[in-house]
């Protein structure tokens, strides 16, 4: 299934044209998007974020490369 999804801004403009344009393709569904804030951006009920940003890279190995011989 494809969602074409139209911000709520441009439904008035946008929505209808795009219904009848994808209206013989089953696979293609056209919505408006309503959402008004980020669900990621604030903080959670309690007062605590909701979300921690980490670094999952493997850290590096301490101390240097050895010296290479040019032969």
């Amino acid at each position: 299934m494809i969602y074409c999804v139209v911000p709520q801004e441009l439904a008035p403009e946008l929505f209808d044209q795009l219904t009848s344009y994808y209206a013989e393709d089953p696979n293609v569904e056209v919505i408006i998007d309503r959402r008004k804030a980020e669900r990621r951006d604030g903080q959670a009920d309690n007062g605590t974020h909701r979300r921690e940003l980490r670094d999952r890279r493997r850290p590096r190995v301490p101390g240097e490369f050895p010296p290479l011989d040019p032969e």
